[in-house]
């Protein structure tokens, strides 16, 4: 059966013998095993970036753009290989996994434009014949730990920021669909990138460990649970690492009494179930404000659901395909229970899905829940699958404490005509990113990333300029270039050359 290996330059073999499985979400079975790293692994990577990067760095960055721009051609021209492949390994339908690369691939565009971004500051005559002016470097070597439920846009938020701006980059993807990882690394060496400037290293919690720990790497970037991503956060910033590390969600969807209910619904089907529930901007979440909206929601929600079409990831029809393996079917199942056990209302259960033909695939229902209230634990966990949840409020004020006072401030959202209630939202709330009448707020790739609370650890946002600020560091110079007198000989009139005042800081003067 097919090994899928680490991509790390120079004379290398893996040093570890133990393999992952990966299975085919569709039908239940192994289609392939993942190399595991071990530490010697990293090292050789670490040795192979520390090689590649300080030449690197020294390039042109319009050059490095110029490679950038390869690349995302490159992918561009091998999409749909990459689509089935991705979605062979993940289970989201064909047409979200060209989502998932396109907006990997948005962020690329933007890291194109890097070179100017990368310009210094310059103040002349800060003091008597002073100038100071600043530059950005680059980390040096950076990391990437990504999880399964975007194989192709994470790697590619960071590490195209990451390498744009001279850096050296390895990235520990998922090793539930590593393929598609493995393929944009080659498509990158393809594009003119040299060995060790993007590598990746497969692995467990033994790899993640060692990132996190080896001297050499600078600077970590990490997506995945927000137990995990504190746990990243701490080890790496204890070890003297940069991190950026974005945690779990549980995004809402404030529903106001004058929104256009159709639409909402609409929205609602995509933003909640779409990609099996598995992203970290899901809309799992609807908050109807008032009990006339709540009822009105749920009438229109019902059918909505059963018109749902779940297949196999193949299937062009299908809103959406399994999840990613059978441990998380049994996950979000049991959430499920859980909610039942609670109190909870279960007016659409999608336990027991099976399909035709793929019984053994990791299939769920859309399943809603109606009346969960704020103390049930199904309410203040991440669920991560196909489950939306109604939460009804009383008015406006308790719709903007639901969203503020959750653990998780990633994303919200708020569906509206009345523009002074729809700001006043966006002012208040205590989540990292709004949407008003848009229920995935996620932003474009020149603007940034990042929640709040338990959904984000460290101070700095993904992509961006804020991208840009994380994977480089400032250096600025204050020069004073005195004129030829200074230098001990004669002026130009044969006289002594003059001795200078004592230097003075420039805000001291």
């Amino acid at each position: 059966m097919r090994v899928i290996d680490h991509v790390i330059a120079g004379d290398f073999n893996a040093t570890g013998g133990a393999t992952g499985a990966v299975f085919d979400p569709n039908r239940g079975e192994v289609q392939a095993h993942v190399r595991l790293g071990t530490a010697a692994d990293l090292d050789h990577a670490v040795a192979a970036a520390q090689a590649a990067q300080p030449a690197w760095a020294a390039t042109n960055p319009q050059k490095r753009a110029r490679v950038l721009f390869a690349f995302k051609q490159l992918v561009e021209a091998n999409m749909q290989e990459l689509a089935e492949m991705l979605s062979s390994e993940h289970g989201k339908v064909v047409a979200d996994a060209k989502g998932d690369i396109q907006r990997g691939l948005d962020v690329i565009e933007f890291a194109c434009g890097v070179p100017h971004l990368l310009k210094g500051d310059y103040t002349q005559g800060a003091g008597p014949g002073i100038d100071v002016y600043s530059m950005r470097q680059p980390i040096g070597i950076g990391a990437g730990i990504t999880p399964f439920n975007f194989p192709a846009m994470i790697p590619m938020w960071m590490f195209g920021v990451a390498i744009a701006c001279g850096n050296a980059f390895i990235l520990k993807p998922s090793e539930r669909d590593p393929s598609v990882p493995v393929r944009l690394a080659e498509l990158m060496l393809e594009a003119g990138a040299p060995e060790g400037i993007l590598q990746v290293v497969h692995g467990d919690k033994t790899v993640v460990d060692a990132i996190l720990d080896h001297p050499a790497i600078g600077a970590v970037s990490f997506v995945g649970s927000s137990d995990i991503a504190h746990y990243v956060y701490r080890r790496g910033v204890a070890a003297g690492k940069r991190v950026q590390a974005m945690g779990g969600a549980k995004n809402h969807g404030i529903v106001m009494p004058d929104a256009d209910l159709d639409q909402v619904v609409a929205d609602l089907a995509g933003a909640a179930f779409g990609s099996a529930g598995e992203r970290c901007m899901a809309l799992p979440v609807v908050v109807p404000v008032g009990e006339k909206t709540a009822v009105a929601l749920r009438e229109k929600l019902i059918p909505a659901i059963a018109a749902l079409r779940v297949g196999v990831s193949t299937d062009a029809d299908a809103h959406y395909g399994p999840v990613v393996n059978a441990q998380h079917k049994a996950r979000v199942e049991g959430w499920i229970a859980k909610g039942v056990e609670e109190g909870a209302e279960l007016v659409v259960d999608g336990r027991g899905f099976s399909l035709q033909g793929h019984e053994r695939g990791f299939f769920i229902g859309p399943t809603l829940f109606d009346h969960v209230t704020p103390q049930m634990e199904s309410y203040r966990e991440e669920i991560f699958g196909p489950v939306l949840q109604i939460v009804r409020a009383n008015d406006f004020e308790s719709a903007v404490r639901l969203p503020s006072e959750h653990q998780y401030g990633n994303g919200v959202a708020i569906f509206t005509r009345n523009g002074h209630a729809a700001r006043e939202f966006a002012a208040r709330v205590n989540v990292g990113m709004v949407g008003i009448n848009v229920p995935i707020p996620v932003p474009v790739a020149y603007h940034s990333f990042g929640g709040w609370k338990r959904s984000a650890f460290g101070d700095v946002n993904q992509h961006g300029e804020e991208g840009v600020r994380f994977w480089t560091k400032v250096k600025t110079i204050t020069q004073r270039w005195p004129d030829g007198s200074a230098m001990g000989g004669q002026a130009e009139d044969g006289a002594a050359a003059r001795t200078q005042d004592a230097f003075v800081i420039p805000t001291m003067g």
